[in-house]
């Protein structure tokens, strides 16, 4: 495992690992998992969207890196919040789940920018996926594209020499492997039944019309 020490020189390498890796696109495969259990926060906690009285909680496990999570965001993820979590229907909890180190350090970047701007990061960086993910110089694309955000060359590197956060991001990682048998990206807990895949807007609908009563 890397150290705070290793993973700023290890992330340029980790450009390759992510190219090769985007993520894998299965099946949906139902299987329900207790949601006591999911209610379990990593380290750093949950960063929450929606209302807590919603009927349905959806966790989404996901990597930085993963061209199918990017396409989810892209093409399923506006409906979803515009629909069923801002209308208090849906909470939503995003769950790291990085399949490199350099989908790590996006993850980190989202946490030190603090819970209020957790979500912008993450859309920021699955909006931008190309140009930062699967570039010769991946950490040059992603210092620049968080600087957007406020941002500077010394809170980015600092952020990446931040042993809690590295940890904290890994944690959760390794429990949704360990705990939840999760082993691609995008996974989702919908009420505690799994979903693998990037479900589609009408995927989505014929799941969740059942659980929200509309």
């Amino acid at each position: 495992m890397l150290t705070r020490r290793t993973v700023i020189q290890g992330l340029a390498a980790a450009g390759v690992l992510a190219a090769a890796m985007p993520g894998l696109s299965m099946p949906a495969l139902a299987q329900s998992v207790s949601a006591s259990d999911l209610a379990v926060p990593g380290p750093l906690g949950d960063v929450v969207l929606g209302s807590p009285d919603a009927k349905v909680t959806i966790y989404e496990y996901a990597s930085m890196t993963c061209s199918h999570c990017a396409a989810f965001h892209e093409r399923t993820w506006p409906t979803l919040k515009s629909k069923y979590i801002d209308t208090g229907k849906v909470k939503f909890i995003m769950r790291e789940f990085p399949l490199d180190p350099l989908a790590t350090a996006g993850f980190m970047l989202a946490r030190c920018a603090g819970d209020s701007k957790y979500y912008a990061i993450v859309d920021l960086l699955f909006s931008q996926q190309k140009n930062w993910a699967f570039t010769d110089k991946p950490v040059e694309g992603l210092s620049k594209l968080v600087k957007q955000a406020g941002f500077t060359q010394e809170s980015f590197e600092a952020c990446l020499k931040n042993q809690q956060i590295y940890d904290g991001v890994n944690a959760v990682r390794d429990r949704g492997a360990k705990t939840f048998d999760i082993n691609s990206t995008p996974t989702f807990f919908i009420n505690g039944q799994m979903q693998r895949g990037a479900l589609s807007v009408e995927e989505l609908d014929k799941i969740l019309a059942p659980l929200v009563g509309s």
